[in-house]
């Protein structure tokens, strides 16, 4: 099931949010998060969350070796900042996994963690830093042709094929946040790619990123996914 996500200002930011914490993965406003879920405890949350106002704090442990997922995993400490993102496609497989799309809507500051239900943890959020998360983005002053220049370099180092005339003709916050969240970066870098003030920040930080990237050597064991849940 699917449904056509309504304006992030008009989402209604409630006073608990069920969390999902998860290493390597990062939710952005506005940006669009494909996950698979399978694990009971994320089960239960995503029907409470159909149930509600069908967001999903994602976050990340702070201790990246300590994830989240897998049996007996304990509850590892977590950043302190996540993204909010509504369930805006839905659908069941046969063998009772759920897959979902999130797209995020805002970001929030843990004020209170709350005891487990369901399994699944939950916080209170404090949602005022981040008011402006969502405001449609104005006109964006970076430097976009050293941002696709460094991606460039980026991309071949990494032998990937690319359709550079779409990128070219990309917006420029669709641009920032896609690869932003696509890229695979440290889950630190990810967290400092999150917590940018705006997103002209968040350009300048993705284009020193990826160009320190570009003249280093490929590391998979940085990479982190958004589907593997």
């Amino acid at each position: 099931m699917s449904d056509r996500p309504p304006a992030a200002s008009s989402v209604t930011l409630p006073e608990i949010l069920p969390i999902f914490p998860l290493t390597g993965v990062l939710l952005l406003p506005r940006g669009r998060l494909p996950l698979n879920i399978f694990e009971p405890r994320y089960l239960a949350l995503v029907r409470d969350a159909l149930g509600g106002e069908r967001l999903i704090g994602m976050v990340q442990p702070n201790e990246p070796q300590r994830d989240n997922i897998g049996q007996g995993a304990l509850n590892p400490p977590v950043y302190q900042i996540g993204c909010a993102g509504r369930i805006t496609q839905f659908a069941e497989t046969d063998d009772n996994r759920f897959l979902v799309t999130l797209t995020g809507v805002s970001r929030f500051r843990i004020a209170d963690e709350l005891p487990v239900l369901s399994g699944y943890r939950r916080v209170v959020p404090d949602w005022q830093p981040f008011a402006r998360d969502r405001e449609a983005a104005g006109e964006l002053h970076f430097d976009r042709a050293r941002l696709i220049g460094g991606l460039k370099s980026y991309f071949e180092q990494r032998k990937l094929l690319v359709d550079w005339s779409a990128v070219e003709k990309a917006p420029s916050e669709y641009l920032i946040t896609s690869l932003a969240m696509a890229c695979p970066f440290a889950p630190s870098e990810k967290q400092a790619l999150l917590e940018a003030a705006d997103l002209v920040e968040r350009a300048r930080l993705l284009t020193t990123l990826v160009e320190m990237a570009a003249v280093e050597p490929a590391n998979d064991d940085n990479a982190g996914g958004g589907t593997r849940h």
